[in-house]
């Protein structure tokens, strides 16, 4: 089922990015410093990074993942052009592969969450599927690598909707206002 649904993800956010104007696709997602062109560049890597990709980019990074995730998309955002990126996402929606230590359902928790910050500062809805969204949460609540645990320990698990929930159990902020432009404190390499 996980594949089924990571395929529709992959498809469904190789579309929003197919769709941007020129100027949209320049623009700043909900990571901050990461344009739309390095957020493609960075879903392209969870079927195309192996241990070396990893060992190696981490060792460059100085043992900080963030910034071997940020390295690596600013990297293949310079390399690759628009169409080649979307392409790329295209080309491997149905693979299983996944990066290493990934559990099988962490890509699509990157494609959920991923989505979001493409469309929600352009002022787009994009609906997450709520059996997806709601496996995905309870995978990230239950992962340490997300980090959901630390980030709900002292205000407890409010009560809002799974994909909000899914948003803030990744480390985004939620829009206050209608305001879809509302940023995130990291870089996003998760």
């Amino acid at each position: 089922m996980i594949m089924k649904w990571l395929e529709a993800e992959r498809l469904g956010v190789a579309d929003l990015l197919e769709d941007l104007t020129d100027d949209e696709w320049r623009r700043e997602t909900l990571c901050a410093g990461w344009t739309m062109q390095t957020m493609a560049a960075h879903l392209t890597t969870s079927t195309r990074t192996g241990w070396r990709d990893v060992l190696t980019g981490v060792v460059k990074a100085r043992f900080d993942w963030e910034r071997m995730e940020d390295d690596r998309a600013r990297a293949l955002a310079a390399k690759f052009t628009r169409s080649e990126l979307i392409a790329q996402i295209r080309e491997t929606a149905g693979s299983p592969k996944r990066a290493p230590m990934a559990a099988p359902i962490d890509p699509l928790v990157d494609f959920l969450v991923h989505g979001q910050d493409i469309a929600r500062p352009l002022g787009r809805v994009r609906p997450m599927p709520l059996e997806p969204a709601q496996a995905a949460l309870e995978h990230v609540l239950k992962s340490p690598f997300w980090g959901a645990r630390k980030r709900f320990r002292e205000t407890g698990i409010p009560d809002l909707p799974t994909p909000d929930l899914l948003m803030l159990a990744t480390g985004r902020k939620l829009p206050t206002g209608g305001d879809n432009s509302v940023g995130n404190s990291n870089t996003c390499s998760i």
